[in-house]
């Protein structure tokens, strides 16, 4: 079987369902965007090597498959199948932002990005991660989508930020503060 299909040569791409739309869709660009942050947590999990990670690993490939799951719930028009992401995925990552927020230095301003190679990484998340929420936002203005999905995309830039600053702290590295700010954080 070959990989290409020459189906989408005009522009167009297949959503769950059928559907052919323009590939600039508003969907197609908000599960587009979640691909590409399961891209970088992929490439995360990677440079994770040492055993002291080994349940960080763990915890980020069962994200992977929740981010590939929330990408199938925004490929999917409302009505065609039940949503697969719920209540339960958000609670679990709602767990690991405050189990990894636990372990971490109380900051009262703001950061730079920046430190550790694996943090810059999880930085680049967050940032891709917001990206997608916007897209997101954008669809849910004109259509309906998973809420809990929709949730669970802005925590994740919570945690991605979370766990950035866990990994400096693993490696000992202090965190640039964004100086021109006051406290901002209580």
């Amino acid at each position: 079987m070959k990989i290409y299909t020459k189906s989408g040569d005009k522009g167009k791409t297949s959503i769950i369902g059928g559907q052919r739309v323009l590939k600039s869709d508003l969907r197609v660009c908000a599960y587009g965007s979640i691909d590409e942050v399961n891209s970088w947590v992929g490439k995360v999990i990677a440079a994770l090597t040492e055993s002291r990670f080994d349940t960080l690993r763990v915890e980020l490939t069962a994200l992977q498959v929740l981010l590939f799951d929330i990408g199938t719930d925004f490929a999917t028009p409302s009505g065609i199948n039940t949503p697969i992401v719920g209540k339960q995925d958000l609670a679990r990552v709602e767990a690991l932002i405050d189990h990894y927020q636990g372990q971490v230095p109380v900051i009262e301003k703001f950061i730079l990005p920046g430190g550790h190679p694996i943090a810059c990484d999880l930085h680049v998340a967050r940032t891709v991660i917001r990206r997608g929420e916007r897209e997101v936002t954008a669809l849910l203005a004109e259509e309906d989508i998973n809420l809990t999905a929709y949730k669970i995309i802005n925590r994740l830039s919570d945690l991605f930020f979370v766990l950035a600053r866990y990994i400096n702290t693993s490696y000992g590295i202090t965190e640039p503060f964004y100086e021109r700010a006051g406290n901002v954080f209580h």
